[in-house]
């Protein structure tokens, strides 16, 4: 089952040729997730063929510029292109302020309801949810409020042992709840352990976005052990003391909370263009923590 996450920006500040500001699609479990909306975000869903219409939710994680100037350009095209269906904003509050004022000035009317979720920044917060996933905020440490965002998969059913229930000539209406767990009772009241009809059911997978923060270990008990965590590295940790004036991380400080939330993999962005080599920013990680990349603007990873 598709759990892809589309890295459509991962650099700092400025936009750059080939270097675009924070943005990211992730698709978990036939559900579309755009994470931040730099400047030209609409640009790179075109680019990489991700039909943009597909996204009812959009998450913001601060209002700094490079995290959400793309999304005033991406709401108009919606509308221009008839768009119906609600779309769901996930923000700081401050955020429907701007975008109210920029339509009414530009007597633009929206064709669909846009539906505002106010973050908030004084402890995680289960912001959404349904049968198959759930998001959680995560408040960061950053010269403005910010937060980050921790997808989890719900349990999968089992799967059904066919040649057993076959063989016992279970009905077909008893299907579900075997895969739910339960055990069968035979109308004559023989019971069969659900270990007998079923396998484990795939493994639920987890992927948690922190950008921007500076060092901030009040994270680790919320993203502890996801699959993936992507973690903001502005800076080398020759520049420690710049990281922590900025309320940024190095790739070192990224390390660290990667290790002590026991991650399975740490992917590695937001990088400073004051660094030539982004491979600097691997070999320090590294050295802390093993199972570590770096981010790269067109890069798809598929989370197993």
């Amino acid at each position: 089952m598709a759990y892809t996450l589309t890295i459509l920006g991962c650099h700092s500040a400025t936009p750059r040729l080939g270097a675009n500001p924070t943005a990211q699609h992730l698709v978990m479990r036939e559900r579309h997730f755009l994470i931040d909306c730099g400047e030209g975000t609409q640009i790179e869903l075109k680019r990489h063929n991700i039909k943009a219409q597909r996204i009812d939710h959009i998450l913001i994680s601060h209002l700094h510029g490079d995290h959400f100037f793309g999304l005033l350009g991406l709401l108009s095209s919606f509308h221009l292109l008839d768009r119906g269906k609600p779309l769901h904003i996930y923000a700081p509050d401050g955020l429907r302020d701007i975008l109210r004022t920029t339509f009414r000035h530009s007597n633009t009317w929206l064709s669909y309801p846009l539906e505002y979720h106010p973050l908030r920044f004084d402890e995680p917060e289960l912001i959404y949810e349904d049968e198959k996933l759930s998001i959680t905020s995560v408040p960061l440490k950053h010269s403005v409020p910010a937060c980050g965002f921790v997808f989890r998969e719900k349990k999968h059913p089992r799967k059904l042992n066919v040649e057993a229930v076959h063989q016992l000539q279970i009905p077909v209406y008893a299907y579900h709840r075997i895969k739910q767990g339960f055990d069968w009772v035979s109308d004559d009241g023989h019971l069969v352990s659900n270990e007998l009809l079923t396998y484990d059911g795939a493994q639920s997978r987890s992927y948690a976005f922190c950008s921007d923060t500076a060092f901030c270990p009040a994270i680790i008990p919320a993203i502890q052990g996801v699959d993936l965590l992507y973690h903001e590295a502005t800076f080398l940790q020759s520049d420690a003391l710049l990281a922590s004036k900025t309320q940024h991380s190095t790739a070192v400080e990224a390390a660290r909370i990667a290790q002590e939330a026991e991650v399975k993999q740490l992917l590695l962005g937001h990088f400073s263009a004051r660094y030539p080599d982004a491979q600097l920013f691997k070999e320090e990680a590294k050295n802390i923590f093993s199972q570590v990349q770096l981010a790269r603007d067109g890069q798809v990873i598929e989370i197993k």
